[in-house]
């Protein structure tokens, strides 16, 4: 898969720095979406369904946590915690919550990109061991 084919969503609710993020994603040709609170990102999660979510932990409705664990209930996706909080104890209970990685602001674009590329490969990967998909009582064997 090429990176044109994955959607990343980004849940900031800095603008400024939601216009550095999408520009360095696509800089890369990645697809990007954007919401600036929790409550958008979860809709957008839901209704968009990204290969990726870069999760900030200071929401204006809530806080970033909640968002992870929302997010947990209803899909395996990668997220990615990008967060100014730099405390050891934010980092384990952000991964705790079901956060893939953590990446304290200010940030590095090429770590941060090489962390977006390994939370997709690693994705992909996995992908292929869940070969049933449940809709409702029917259940597809995709491997069959």
């Amino acid at each position: 898969m090429t990176e044109a084919m994955f959607l990343v969503l980004i849940v900031e609710d800095d603008a400024g720095i939601r216009d550095v993020l999408r520009t360095l994603l696509e800089s890369q040709h990645y697809r990007v979406a954007e919401a600036e609170s929790a409550a958008r990102g979860s809709i957008e999660a839901r209704n968009r369904r990204p290969d990726l979510v870069i999760v900030d932990l200071g929401l204006p409705d809530r806080d970033g946590m909640s968002l992870i664990r929302e997010i947990r209930r209803f899909s395996p996706l990668p997220i990615l915690v990008l967060s100014a909080r730099t405390m050891e104890t934010d980092k384990i209970a952000a991964l705790d919550a079901g956060a893939d990685d953590y990446v304290a602001k200010p940030f590095s674009a090429p770590e941060l990109l090489a962390r977006v590329r390994s939370a997709l490969r690693r994705n992909a990967r996995g992908s292929g061991q869940l070969p049933l998909l449940r809709l409702g009582p029917v259940t597809v064997d995709l491997t069959k």
